[in-house]
């Protein structure tokens, strides 16, 4: 149990920080506890646009085959207005879409804009174009809720300033609630672990705030620190990278370049997936990004021992004109601290112990707006107290010294009648 200096030293850091960061803390947990369920939720409230139409609700969940996802290619290169997208998500349920990203340049990017992307669907089984929309313009309306949420979530809609700003507070979460369950530890004993632990008091007592604070955080701290680590992690890391590979191994992480095009003319959609998947046989294909002159394409797919759910971490690079595999990321044969990074997104969204993990991240991100309403309760409290503690000493005081006036006015009066 921490006692004197030390521990009013660390809960000085611990309330400060709180206070300073509370409100980007809320916040984080808040749309967290959406974007847990994000798939989910964003295809319940854009069914038109996020679904295919006709499929039974037992239909069995599959990937479509590298042909499949060349026509869909096609048939946007076909439509005015769209063309090559320079991204495609390949469905996985049976009703999701085919989500084509493209991007949109921004020449007077500064560090505060918000990257923004169009996406446009098409539906899985007839390539019928459902819709479009802007990922990453702010909006409160069905199709732009659920984006608006991740992008509050990571970049406070700040660009680049916010996603640095979310990752430093992402440690600073970390770092108190760390210090708050230090400063929770009891004495040893049996005793004093309950009293600990033990919520007492009228729910608008100082003392329910308080013994309700510091039994909730025994439980949540640790997740709290997990999950502020892990974004600092994601949001920020460069920062993160020496570290990691100071202490373990990590692969290099350059980009590629295609090979001498000699003349040929790039090949496929459907060409790079099959060599990917040549390569990673028991994968599923999930997503490609289409290559270039200068890029190759990369392809993501999902193995099924990967602790990555959804579009998995397996990634495999494509030269754009000869098809060669010129890089394989393996997330099952990962060195250490590559394995390491790869853990961050599955802990930061719970999905790495399944539905119950997703549960509980869910219910963590409401941590953050409870202690920060019984912090803020105890901290005004205390505040009230000491200023009731000075005014009644200053009264105290001033009395003391109209006291020792009066007796001195006293004794001159009596000097005064004996001359």
């Amino acid at each position: 149990m921490l006692t004197g200096l030390l521990r009013a030293r660390l809960r000085d850091i611990h309330l400060y920080v709180s206070l300073v960061f509370g409100a980007i803390f809320v916040s984080a947990g808040l749309t967290g506890v959406a974007i847990a369920w994000m798939h989910e939720l964003d295809g319940a409230l854009n069914p038109r646009l996020l679904r295919s139409a006709g499929v039974q609700s037992a239909a069995p969940r599959v990937a479509p085959t590298p042909a499949q996802a060349q026509a869909a290619v096609d048939k946007l290169a076909a439509e005015p207005g769209f063309g090559k997208p320079s991204l495609l998500m390949l469905p996985f349920e049976a009703d999701d879409v085919y989500v084509a990203w493209y991007r949109k340049p921004n020449k007077e990017k500064g560090v505060f804009a918000t990257d923004i992307s169009r996406q446009v669907m098409l539906d899985r089984n007839t390539l019928q174009i459902l819709g479009e929309r802007n990922y990453g313009e702010f909006g409160l309306s069905r199709p732009l809720l659920m984006p608006t949420l991740f992008h509050v979530h990571r970049y406070l809609f700040a660009g680049e300033v916010g996603k640095t700003v979310v990752g430093i507070s992402g440690l600073l979460l970390a770092v108190t609630s760390l210090l708050g369950f230090a400063l929770w530890w009891p004495k040893p004993g049996l005793a004093s672990l309950r009293k600990s632990l033990a919520v007492r008091g009228a729910i608008t007592s100082r003392q329910f705030h308080f013994s309700f604070h510091r039994s909730a955080g025994f439980f949540m701290a640790p997740i709290l620190a997990v999950l502020g680590f892990t974004g600092l992690a994601m949001n920020l890391p460069d920062w993160v990278r020496p570290v990691v590979g100071a202490v373990a191994t990590l692969e290099a992480n350059g980009k590629l370049a295609n090979g001498p095009a000699d003349g040929r003319k790039p090949i496929s959609v459907a060409a790079a997936l099959e060599a990917a998947q040549r390569h990673v046989p028991a994968g599923r294909l999930s997503r490609v990004s289409l290559g270039s002159d200068k890029a190759p394409f990369e392809v993501r797919m999902r193995q099924p021992d990967e602790v990555r759910k959804d579009d998995g971490l397996t990634r495999v690079s494509v030269d754009a004109f000869s098809g060669a595999v010129l890089r394989v990321r393996d997330p099952l044969k990962a060195a250490a601290g590559d394995t390491f990074f790869n853990w961050q997104f599955p802990l930061h969204t719970g999905e790495a112990f399944g539905l119950a993990g997703r549960v509980l991240v869910s219910f963590c991100g409401l941590a953050p707006l409870l202690f920060m309403a019984t912090g803020l309760v105890l901290w005004l409290g205390r505040r009230s107290l000491r200023r009731r503690a000075h005014t009644a000493a200053a009264t105290s005081s001033a009395g003391n010294v109209k006291y020792v006036a009066n007796r001195s006015q006293m004794g001159h009066t009596e000097g005064c009648e004996n001359v």
